[in-house]
């Protein structure tokens, strides 16, 4: 791994061990070699299949070392050539990894698309199923949680991408996207009534205590659930630790408005005490939220209480209405100036 061992050097700036590196190096031209072997063999004594086979061994043994621009270069050649539309497939969905593995949205975005083409032209049940789930791991990589949730929880009972992630990892990443995204009738129905999710779920380190909690209206404990769901999961996955402070601020928001949702007034002593936290905290929590038109609610400071105002959906659309009309209106008065010079 003598290419990928350079590539974390330099990104870490640790220290480079040139022995070692050497040491690497020699054995990846060794392997490489028996490859070239294998397809000039393949070449002079046996047909087309078997020297892509060839082939394709040694792309997927850069792939292995980390040598990501020889690995793209077999591949593309490979893709080139006359091979099988599952090969086919199944080399782009290789390439899809490869820009999961070095975070090259990009690179994943314009091979998805290129699989939805070849998965309409001649794709297997299993690769269309193993598309959706690509591209639920690519949504949820680009913070569209609920795109991703339901890519996800449609694929449960059909999984069989195990070699982007194990089971429990997508059950895991189901249950935190559904979650942030799903209603609550949605989130009863397809996720704590799942039976894909609760087979495995209580194998999944504080995962069946966070959805419980907060289906369940247990605050308190959501909020200590929270907290080790950002430790163990969110700070340890690699697509979903840059959204991190963004997922844990929209799950505070979503347990505030269900709790306020039940109410038309309530203290702020008593959902300090619901969240097991100080008033003080809330007040700020909420401030902060109200202020951004996150909640519905004011909060009275002298009486110590919150008071819920629900928005009309009635009078949201009317407002709705008379924005765009007056947008269109400017909009024909310019089209009438330009019309009449």
């Amino acid at each position: 791994m003598a290419p990928f061992y350079k590539y974390v050097t330099e990104a870490l700036r640790l220290p480079f061990d040139q022995a070692l590196y050497a040491r690497m190096e020699a054995v990846n031209k060794e392997e490489i070699a028996k490859f070239d072997v294998k397809v000039k063999d393949a070449e002079q004594n046996q047909g087309e299949t078997e020297v892509n086979e060839a082939l394709l061994g040694k792309a997927d043994y850069y792939a292995l070392i980390g040598d990501k621009d020889q690995a793209l270069e077999k591949y593309n050649e490979l893709l080139e050539k006359s091979i099988t539309p599952g090969t086919r497939i199944d080399i782009v969905f290789t390439l899809v990894r490869i820009g999961f593995f070095y975070d090259d949205n990009k690179m994943v975005r314009s091979n998805i698309d290129k699989l939805k083409e070849l998965v309409e032209q001649g794709g297997d049940w299993d690769r269309r199923n193993r598309l959706k789930a690509y591209e639920g791991v690519y949504l949820m990589s680009i913070r569209d949680f609920k795109g991703a949730a339901h890519l996800f929880i449609d694929t449960l009972s059909t999984f069989t991408s195990t070699e982007m992630m194990s089971y429990q990892d997508f059950v895991k990443y189901a249950v935190l996207t559904s979650l942030i995204s799903m209603k609550r009738v949605d989130i009863k129905k397809k996720v704590l009534d799942a039976p894909e999710i609760l087979e495995v779920i209580s194998e999944i380190p504080h995962l069946e205590d966070y959805m419980n909690s907060l289906y369940n209206c247990n605050y308190a404990q959501f909020f200590r659930a929270l907290a080790d769901i950002e430790q163990t999961h969110l700070r340890t996955s690699r697509f979903l630790h840059s959204h991190l402070r963004y997922y844990v601020r929209e799950m505070r928001i979503v347990a505030y408005a269900q709790l306020l949702e039940s109410y038309r007034s309530l203290t702020i002593a008593s959902m300090a005490q619901a969240f097991g936290v100080t008033e003080e905290y809330i007040d700020r929590e909420l401030y902060k939220f109200i202020a951004a038109g996150r909640l519905n609610c004011v909060i009275d400071q002298v009486k110590g209480i919150i008071e819920t105002n629900r928005p009309d959906a009635k009078n949201a659309q009317y407002q709705t209405v008379i924005k765009q009309g007056d947008l269109l209106l400017n909009r024909i008065q310019k089209l009438s100036r330009v019309i009449d010079v």
